[in-house]
């Protein structure tokens, strides 16, 4: 049974309706429990998951609806209690004397750290791009962690930056590194020679993290949003303020791009600014082949993958070539041993095992492992593809190859980010277990600030579910895995890593030779 009500003029700020939404579902009587405010988008994904009736008509995005599915009215009727209750008890004065200590405003913010220069704005669209202009004519630097700001007001926020000659990192960036101290969904690198600009989020986190393992480090790691590069009417603006500073900066000497792919005009731009900035530079156009963004001077060096971007740019900062006869200068295993791996994990299948599946929490380490294996397959699903034709008409239903971005919108209404609660990652994993067709499964693990404790333990059961059902009719499956973060990240990369291979994970140490294992052990069962 499903049930939705609605709370008139009732706001919550995210973190807690999320926060909110797991406590619901952990009932066990709760099949589902989404608490979010009333957004046109939040209504479309509800009324997609069959919750569209006459109480919803009229929802503002000041207006608050919890919807709840379980088993029978009852259940439902005491779910919706428990959600009041947690709400007042919310919104209730604190008696605890903690005004000051939690300012609730820009300007008691201010006033309680007078000396901040960086303003990290984290609320509903409709309301973020007032308080990022705010921000700005404070003298702050903004980091605009917020989606669904207009395109309108996002441009003119960043002209409003430029003429302060302030950054304006977003909307939607979710990730940066500034003066070594991550802020959002950021890991733990050591601080060193390379500066990296970037409009993508894991992508950021993926070169970040292989530069440290790479023995190099991190002088600042600059996120813009994706529209930055790949709308022309932004132009660029943040990311050509991150070259610009990158530049004058003494303690950066390599300078790193990383983008999805841009509008064409921009990426020239780009190009451009990076070969006057006067030292040597990376760049990574996702999707894009090397070169493909036009010429360019001998100081910009252009990377076929988010790993040789990250090497490139640490063997340039320790004064070796940016590739050695042909191959990254930092050492990487040799073809033929993934091609042994491959071949003897294709042995192990069972007839009609065929498809691979991707289940990701990170957005842009799906994108390069989605565009990766769309080559190399010729057909693969995603609900981040370009081309309609290989859209899943269902998201939440994988067909033949499929990479899922579990982090979009219509797996996160009401929930929080798979990177910080993976169960919606397990559930798809679970919901999927019984399909004899699946030859292989790819994941990420993503460490770091934001993310979860141990977002390794989180997943391995689902995995050993999975593989244990499909040994049980009789067949096999493999499970490929990278996992980005370091040393020095909370989680503990080693420890992570540990986890996952005593589940049985072939753990890959990057994303891009996770995809490509993956896809040559589905090409290897398919000759069989």
């Amino acid at each position: 049974m499903k049930r939705a009500q609605v709370r008139k003029d009732s706001y919550f700020d995210s973190v807690f309706l999320m926060s909110l939404s797991k406590r619901l579902k952990d009932n066990p009587q709760v099949a589902d429990a989404i608490v979010a405010m009333g957004t046109s988008m939040n209504l479309e994904l509800l009324a997609d998951q069959g919750y569209a009736g006459p109480e919803l008509t009229g929802v503002t995005p000041n207006d608050l609806i919890i919807a709840v599915e379980a088993a029978d009215a009852a259940a439902v009727e005491s779910a919706l209690q428990a959600a009041k209750a947690l709400l007042e008890k919310k919104a209730a004065p604190s008696s605890g004397g903690r005004a000051d200590a939690e300012p609730t405003t820009l300007a008691a913010g201010l006033r309680a750290l007078p000396g901040a220069n960086l303003a990290v704005i984290s609320l509903p669209g409709a309301y973020a791009a007032r308080e990022a202009r705010k921000a700005l004519e404070s003298g702050l630097h903004v980091m605009l962690f917020s989606d669904n700001v207009s395109l309108e007001d996002e441009i003119a926020l960043k002209r409003l930056g430029r003429d302060k000659g302030l950054l304006v990192m977003g909307p939607d960036c979710g990730t940066a590194i500034i003066n070594g101290v991550p802020i959002c969904f950021a890991n733990a690198v050591r601080r060193g020679p390379v500066g990296v600009v970037a409009a993508s989020g894991t992508g950021l986190q993926e070169v970040t993290c292989l530069v440290d393992r790479f023995g190099s480090g991190i002088s600042q790691a600059i996120g813009t949003g994706g529209r930055d590069l790949k709308n022309a009417k932004v132009g660029g603006i943040t990311m050509l303020m991150g070259i610009a500073a990158l530049a004058q900066d003494p303690e950066t000497k390599v300078i790193v791009v990383v983008s999805k792919p841009p509008a064409q005009e921009v990426a020239d731009k780009v190009v451009a600014a990076l070969g006057a900035a006067g030292k040597s530079a990376v760049v990574h156009f996702i999707g894009l082949e090397p070169g493909s963004a036009g010429s360019a001077p001998a100081s910009v060096h252009f990377a076929s993958s988010l790993e040789e971007t990250a090497s490139m740019a640490a063997a340039i900062a320790a004064g070796r070539p940016a590739l050695a006869a042909g191959r990254p200068a930092m050492p990487v295993p040799l073809a033929p041993e993934i091609e042994a791996l491959a071949e003897r994990e294709a042995r192990r299948l069972a007839p009609g095992q065929k498809w691979l599946r991707g289940y990701y929490t990170g957005g842009t380490v799906a994108d390069e492992a989605m565009i990766l294996l769309h080559r190399l397959t010729g057909r693969l699903f995603s609900n981040n593809q370009g081309d309609p034709a290989f859209v899943p008409p269902d998201p939440r239903l994988s067909i033949e190859h499929t990479i899922v971005d579990l982090g979009d919108d219509v797996f996160t209404v009401g929930r929080p980010h798979p990177m910080i609660d993976p169960s919606t990652r397990t559930d798809r994993i679970l919901a999927e277990k019984d399909d004899a067709s699946i030859a292989v499964v790819l994941i990420d693990v993503v460490l770091g600030y934001g993310s979860h404790p141990d977002p390794a333990g989180a997943v391995v059961e689902a995995l050993k579910v999975v593989r244990a059902t499909a040994e049980a009719r009789g067949g096999y499956l493999p499970v490929v895995a990278s996992v980005i973060g370091t040393p020095a990240d909370f989680q503990g990369y080693e420890a992570q890593v540990a986890k996952l291979e005593a589940a049985g994970c072939l753990v890959m140490p990057s994303n891009y030779r996770a995809a490509v294992l993956a896809a040559r052990i589905v090409e290897k069962a398919a000759k069989r």
